[in-house]
């Protein structure tokens, strides 16, 4: 086997496999078949396989922001997924999906060469916030040993397991799509001007990032204590709400889709999906509904556990 052309930059790779999934015998030939190729069919061969690679990354080149963010979103969670199949393992899956927000976010911004000062907040916004969560979620199921409960039924399962993982594809390129619309951009006239609408998202932004900051720092502490082992959280925020930490990470996407609005046209819109998609995973599908089963399942017997339940609000304090 030898390698006749290499791409000259990290995202063609994607396209580079593409090739050679579709045709085997790209970058390759065999000394042994009917002897030794001549020095002319040897350049043939080579010519072939650098159009095909230079075609299939000229046409990846001609797409939007939006689907190249998509294939390379989904080729990291595949291939990931394909690691934490083969050892059982989801000990870096939350790590996985905070690093390809990074990663995406800052890829759009240099594909828009514009580096206006709205895309670069927006996008130190998304850095902020996933360095955080992923640091923080990582340490958090080290502690835990590494098993996370949310996969106790399926990481036996390649079949299970690669769904959660194509899950989280999803999660981040709609999560992540109104701040990757504006770094694709190439800002100009009024566009470049900031409105009530990029300060406003900015700052409910930070107002979700530090109620999501100081809610899990409060349940860390209180989870750190021994004497606290087999007890819920009933104090600081979350004496006033039964998941602090969901609602700060519901009103910082809120904020970012806001900021994003100002400059969003036509189809664009759709982007509102964001919050929106947000909002339904954590309040239907893997957060509040996950984790208010197993308080009850743990507590829900106990006098003390439902009066706390009728005295704090689920999410939104003194509403809901």
């Amino acid at each position: 086997m030898s390698i006749h052309y290499m791409p000259q930059k990290p995202e063609h790779l994607f396209s580079c496999i593409i090739v050679v999934i579709l045709k085997p015998g790209v970058g390759s030939y065999n000394n042994n078949d009917d002897g030794i190729l001549c020095k002319k069919e040897r350049l043939r061969v080579w010519k072939t396989e650098k159009m095909s690679m230079d075609t299939l990354i000229q046409f990846y080149s001609t797409l939007s922001p939006l689907v190249k963010a998509a294939i390379i979103d989904v080729a990291i969670q595949w291939a990931l997924w394909s690691v934490a199949a083969f050892f059982q393992t989801e000990i870096f899956y939350d790590l996985a999906g905070s690093s390809t927000f990074l990663y995406l976010a800052w890829q759009t911004l240099k594909w828009g060469k514009s580096y206006h000062t709205r895309q670069v907040i927006q996008t130190l916004c998304v850095s902020a916030w996933s360095l955080r969560l992923g640091s923080h979620l990582f340490v958090r199921i080290i502690n835990d040993k590494g098993i996370d409960k949310r996969f106790n039924r399926v990481r036996s399962s390649p079949f299970l397991f690669f769904v959660y993982w194509t899950v989280q594809a999803v999660w981040i390129w709609i999560t992540l799509a109104p701040t990757m619309i504006v770094n694709s951009k190439r800002m100009q006239g009024q566009e470049q001007d900031l409105s009530t609408s990029d300060y406003a998202g900015w700052a409910l932004w930070l107002a979700g990032f530090l109620l999501e900051v100081i809610a899990d720092s409060q349940k860390s502490n209180f989870r750190s204590n021994p004497d606290n082992h087999g007890k819920w959280i009933d104090t600081g925020l979350w004496g006033y709400s039964r998941h602090p930490n969901y609602l700060g990470e519901m009103i910082l996407w809120i904020g970012l889709f806001t900021s994003a609005s100002s400059i969003l046209e036509g189809k664009e819109w759709l982007s509102m999906i964001s919050p929106v998609f947000v909002i339904f995973l954590l309040t239907r599908v893997s957060g509040i509904p996950l984790l208010e089963r197993q308080g009850h399942k743990r507590w829900g017997h106990m006098p003390e556990y439902q009066e706390y339940k009728k005295r704090v609000p689920c999410l939104i304090p003194y509403i809901w």
